[in-house]
């Protein structure tokens, strides 16, 4: 009869020899981790002086340029945008007077005429310009129309009082309220139409330098040209109102859209 003594001898070796293999494992993996984790990532040098020698509207900012293009490239010609200072200078000279180039500095002369569609809004665009901008001008043109004069107004008689109506009431008649009935939605959406602000932004020429990326290169109109030219004209008011104050902003308003689309101001 064999003796146990040996296969017990043989079990106690196995174990031995396994439970000291484990905590090698396990430091093993603390020292994988360890090293993973105190890894400091690397970065080039080009971003940082990339971006502090050429402004943001002047290129996409490094870090947000994808490594490869995603989806293939649209069919038709290329529409190419103006990267030209001179050209903007110009348009702005031409809508805000001589000596409009200079009244917003540079970095907020390209937000205001880029498109959130142009670059994939990576060097910023005029959503936010444009909404204050829009409610401005949607002030001052409620002002307008309650001064202008009214066509229809309430019969009076020869002494000034109004006349009453066929259930004889007399209506109450104030000079604050007498623009009242031209204040109206339809009133106010055919003055602020968007093919009319678009003609005056191509009067101004901001189409030749808003920043976008149309659907179509060969159909303008189609692929939301007037849009995009209201929503950089509603942006510079906005700019101004930003940099030089509420007064200025009212005051371009007023005198360069309103009043081409057939207000009249006084001079205060």
């Amino acid at each position: 009869m064999a003796s146990p003594r040996p296969l017990r001898s043989l079990l106690s070796t196995a174990t031995s020899a396994l439970g000291a293999a484990q905590p090698a494992q396990r430091a093993l993996v603390r020292t994988s981790a360890c090293a993973f984790s105190t890894t400091a990532p690397s970065r080039g040098p080009e971003y940082d002086t990339e971006a502090a020698v050429r402004p943001r509207w002047q290129q996409t900012p490094p870090r947000m340029v994808a490594p490869y293009r995603v989806r293939p490239k649209p069919q038709g010609p290329e529409f190419k945008v103006n990267q030209d200072p001179r050209r903007l200078d110009e348009a702005y000279s031409r809508m805000l007077g001589p000596g409009g180039d200079k009244v917003l500095s540079d970095e907020v002369k390209w937000l205001a005429v880029t498109h959130k569609s142009f670059d994939h809004g990576k060097r910023g665009f005029n959503d936010r310009l444009a909404y204050l901008g829009r409610r401005i001008v949607s002030l001052q043109t409620s002002q307008a129309l309650l001064n202008a004069p009214q066509v229809e107004a309430w019969p009076r008689k020869s002494d000034g009082l109004p006349l009453t109506d066929s259930y004889g009431r007399m209506p109450f008649v104030h000079p604050a309220l007498n623009g009242l009935p031209g204040l109206t939605g339809e009133a106010k959406g055919r003055v602020l139409d968007k093919s009319r602000l678009a003609g005056l932004a191509e009067r101004y020429g901001l189409d030749k330098v808003t920043r976008w990326t149309p659907k179509r290169a060969d159909n303008l109109q189609s692929s939301g040209l007037e849009s995009v030219l209201n929503t950089s004209l509603y942006a510079i008011i906005g700019a101004l109102a930003l940099e030089r104050g509420g007064e200025v902003a009212n005051k371009v308003t007023q005198d360069k859209i309103l009043a081409p689309l057939g207000f009249t101001f006084t001079a205060d």
